[in-house]
């Protein structure tokens, strides 16, 4: 079963972060976390990483369940296969991707993503899985704009391109997405 969820900028609202811990399906406190802070190649973006880390440890984890990865080696499906949710943090969408095309990490992803585990995508971790850039993992079948004024309305996915807030989400179980707001 495929969950993904795909914001802006995190658990900024409460409605995006009860989502995910729904979608988790267990006690935060016993979840694994696997946290890939790869896209912030800038000082802008690496300042945002403490604020990622804290979107999971605001949700109940523990810092001892939350694993640093970034992009720097393959990984199996086994070893992806501990974590209950991978998070990956905002910066550049195109260094993102490279990494994870580059050390084959779609293929393991896939097979997780099959077996349970949670995509969170923040900005260029949402986007991504979105139709954006050629190559790209295609899970949500739009282009997707991220902190954005004025989001697309919350249920169905537009025709076209979806817009997001910061306090907005695309959530996708099993092939089926839908706007939260």
């Amino acid at each position: 079963m495929r969950k993904l969820l795909l914001t802006s900028a995190g658990f900024e609202n409460p409605r995006v972060r009860n989502c995910f811990l729904e979608m988790l399906g267990k006690p935060p406190e016993k979840a694994r976390a696997l946290f890939i802070p790869t896209a912030a190649i800038d000082e802008e973006a690496r300042a945002v990483l403490p604020k990622c880390r804290g979107d999971l440890l605001g949700a109940g984890f523990l810092p001892e369940h939350i694993t640093d990865f970034d992009l720097d080696r393959p990984i199996t499906a086994e070893e992806l296969g501990k974590y209950d949710t991978v998070y990956f943090c905002g910066g550049s969408t195109e260094y993102l991707l490279e990494r994870v095309r580059a050390i084959g990490f779609d293929q393991p992803l896939d097979e997780a993503l099959n077996q349970g585990l949670v995509y969170v995508g923040v900005s260029a971790g949402s986007i991504i899985a979105a139709e954006n850039l050629p190559k790209n993992l295609g899970y949500l079948p739009r282009k997707l704009e991220v902190h954005c004024e004025a989001g697309s309305p919350a249920g169905e996915l537009p025709e076209g391109t979806v817009y997001l807030t910061n306090d907005q989400a695309v959530r996708i179980v099993n092939g089926t997405a839908a706007i939260l707001g």
